[in-house]
C-alpha cells in the first residue's frame, strides 16, 4: 500500500480527488435540470389539457395579455411536451439537449409569467425552477456534453 492509498480522498489536492466512477463535478446539476424539465413538462402538459378542456381548476374570467385560457392551454401543452423530450435528451448526454434545454426553460419561464392570472403561485414556482435549470445547463452542461465519455 502506497502512502497516497493510506489517506482518504479528502486529503488529496482537488485535482486528484476522486469523485466516483465516471462522476464529474456538476453532474448533479445536469440530473437536476433533466428532472425538473421532465417534471415541469408533465405538469405543463396536464395544465394545458385542463385549460383546453375548460376545467374549473383555473380562475374563470381571468384577463390575459393575448388570447384566452384555451389558447394558453395549447401553448403550455406544446411547451410541456417539448420539455419532456429535452429532459430525456439531457439525461442521455445528447449535444443538442443543452441548448434545447436552455431554450425550453427560457420559453417556459416566459409562458409562466403570462400564465400568472390563472395560477399565480404555481406560475411563480415554475418560473423559479426554470431559472435554476438554465443556471445548471449553462454552468455545467458544457463540461459533460463537450467531453467524450
Amino acid at each position: 500500500m502506497s502512502l497516497e492509498e493510506g489517506y482518504s480522498a479528502a486529503y488529496l489536492p482537488p485535482e486528484e480527488r476522486r469523485t466516483g466512477a465516471g462522476v464529474r463535478p456538476g453532474d448533479g446539476w445536469l440530473i437536476y435540470s433533466g428532472m425538473v424539465l421532465t417534471i415541469a413538462g408533465v405538469v405543463g402538459a396536464i395544465y394545458g389539457l385542463a385549460a383546453i378542456s375548460s376545467s374549473e381548476f383555473f380562475e374563470q374570467g381571468a384577463h390575459y395579455m393575448t388570447g384566452d385560457l384555451e389558447t394558453w392551454g395549447w401553448v403550455v401543452l406544446v411547451v410541456g411536451i417539448a420539455q419532456v423530450a429535452v429532459g430525456f435528451g439531457i439525461w442521455s448526454g445528447a449535444g443538442w439537449a443543452r441548448l434545447a434545454g436552455v431554450l425550453a426553460a427560457a420559453l417556459n419561464s416566459i409562458v409562466q409569467l403570462m400564465w400568472l392570472p390563472a395560477q399565480p403561485l404555481a406560475a411563480l414556482a415554475l418560473f423559479a425552477l426554470d431559472l435554476l435549470v438554465i443556471y445548471g445547463l449553462v454552468r455545467y452542461g458544457t463540461q459533460r456534453m463537450d467531453e467524450p465519455s
